[in-house]
């Protein structure tokens, strides 16, 4: 599939410069450009690059200054990497496979209604009390437990595993792996042993959702655990029992949030941060990697460290430790000198 620079800018409202005829059909980093593709530059580390790239087409900032001439046509739009990604989401659209139907083996139990549209792949399992919206793909090895609800246009990749009565929203994504709804980590100490606390609750993945592999969101003790809409989960996450994550919040690999945590909308977590639990997040805070947090956090914090404080703090702590080995060597060598001094 081939478009050429006007043709883009025309679906990006962007401006042309150069020529308009240049045509692309894929996409390339700025720095492995070829003819034939469409890159984009947005961080300025890469700044370089564009003057040198062999890539046919570079979408750019509307303001972006040169400082000498390129041979790539150039298309001056408001924002690069969000335009690089409403072009790949159109190609992903018109070229990604769209299976329905219900394949076999699978087991899909009496009761449960199936549009048209959906797809449930191989050796699938739909329980008896499941709903599934319109639109819905369940990819091969899929488990959704008796009474679980998938919204409309849901995608659940291989290896889902959906617990009884949980709740999944419309246009979410969960990749292979991903477990909604097993028990919470509930256990009562009793004469040294631990009793298991059962979670009766459930887990509520509201609208617009992103989940990545291997990520798993405990069910509640009682209620629910909730992911409110618009979250983008990554790889390898634990969300306990009773937990909330807020709206647009998005979460690094390997994140971890103990029981009852709440978290709040529009939040930025680094990869391998830990929660405590029974503590609140603010809005809009934003965690640096392998930080660690054990007590609540105000709305509009920027924190780093283990355990996490304000990220000028955190600079100001991991220069004083680079210098430790400095300032032990002066209070030896002044502790010498009063010392010989006696």
């Amino acid at each position: 599939m081939e478009f050429s620079a006007t043709q883009i800018a025309a679906l990006v409202n962007g401006t042309v410069e150069g020529d308009g005829d240049a045509k692309v059909s894929t996409f390339a980093k700025i720095e492995e450009g070829h003819p034939g593709a469409i890159s984009f530059l947005a961080n300025p580390k890469y700044t370089h690059f564009l003057y040198d790239t062999e890539s046919s087409v570079v979408l750019i900032r509307r303001d972006f200054e040169l400082e000498r001439p390129v041979k790539a046509t150039l298309i001056r739009v408001d924002d690069p990497y969000a335009t690089v990604a409403q072009l790949l989401d159109m190609v992903s659209k018109m070229t990604a496979p769209q299976p329905c139907g219900i394949e076999e083996p699978c087991h899909v139990a009496a009761g449960v209604s199936v549009s048209d549209d959906v797809y449930v792949g191989s050796f699938s399992y739909i329980a008896e009390g499941v709903t599934l919206g319109k639109g819905v793909k369940i990819y091969p090895q899929c488990y959704v437990g008796p009474g679980a609800v998938i919204g409309d246009n849901t995608i659940l990749y291989p290896g889902v595993k959906i617990y009884h009565g949980c709740k999944v929203g419309k246009n979410c994504i969960l990749h292979s792996g991903v477990v909604i709804g097993a028990d919470g980590f509930g256990f009562a100490p009793v004469n040294g042993a631990y009793n298991k606390i059962p979670q009766i609750g459930i887990v509520v993945i509201e609208d617009d959702v992103e989940i990545g592999a291997n990520t798993t969101v405990d069910r509640a003790t009682m209620g629910c655990t909730r992911i409110k809409r618009g979250v983008k989960l990554d790889n390898l996450i634990q969300v306990a029992h009773n937990c909330e994550v807020g709206e647009n919040t998005v979460i690094a690999s390997q994140a971890g949030i103990a029981g009852s945590t709440k978290v709040g909308a529009n939040c930025m977590v680094g990869g391998q941060v830990g929660f405590a639990g029974h503590i609140h997040v603010g809005d809009n805070v934003q965690i640096g990697a392998q930080s660690g947090l054990n007590k609540d956090v105000a709305s509009g914090s920027r924190i780093m460290g283990y355990p996490a404080v304000d990220i000028k703090d955190f600079a100001r702590q991991t220069v004083n430790i680079k210098n430790l080995g400095k300032l032990y060597d002066e209070v030896s060598r002044i502790k010498k000198e009063l010392d010989n001094n006696k």
